[in-house]
């Protein structure tokens, strides 16, 4: 017998894929159809945003959005992309009037990146209709339902962060 992390015991030919580990298979199915689907509906934001707006580039604004100025670098870093491919973004964002970039007081060096006044304006008009979307869609789900998701989602991405 081994244990498994949790301080229970199973037998050692009880191995990855077992019924031991249904409870991880399923989260992998259910995940999978969560982040297909995620894709998807970025995807229509990002252009419901713009025509000519990247899904990936959606992420950024709506980091932006919550953070307000951020160093490219910081963009990179949360996102996980090298420089190169967040310049390239940035370059799109700002080409589309989406965001702007100014001078880093503290360092001259780095640039602080921002939401212009219509990337903002579109942002918000997406995200405003997505989250009416999703009180439609979760309408038979009491609140405390949506609060313990959205809690065991913050969860999960903190402990995947680990």
């Amino acid at each position: 017998m081994h244990e498994d992390g949790n301080g229970e015991h199973r037998e050692a030919s009880e191995g990855p894929g077992s019924a031991a580990d249904r409870e991880f298979l399923e989260l992998e199915r259910e995940l999978t159809v969560l982040l297909r689907r995620a894709r998807a509906s970025s995807g229509e934001m990002a252009r419901e945003v713009h025509p000519d707006l990247e899904s990936a580039a959606y992420g950024l604004l709506a980091l932006l959005a919550e953070s307000g100025r951020t160093r490219a670098t910081e963009l990179a870093a949360y996102v996980g992309v090298g420089k190169a491919t967040m310049s390239r973004q940035l370059r799109a964002l700002e080409e589309l009037g989406l965001v702007y970039r100014e001078p880093d007081p503290a360092d001259g060096r780095a640039w602080l990146i921002q939401l212009t006044d219509l990337g903002r304006d579109r942002f918000n008009s997406v995200r405003d209709a997505r989250r009416a979307r999703y009180v439609r869609q979760l309408k038979n789900w009491d609140r405390t339902e949506v609060a313990e998701l959205a809690r065991l989602l913050r969860q999960l991405n903190e402990g995947m962060e680990r």
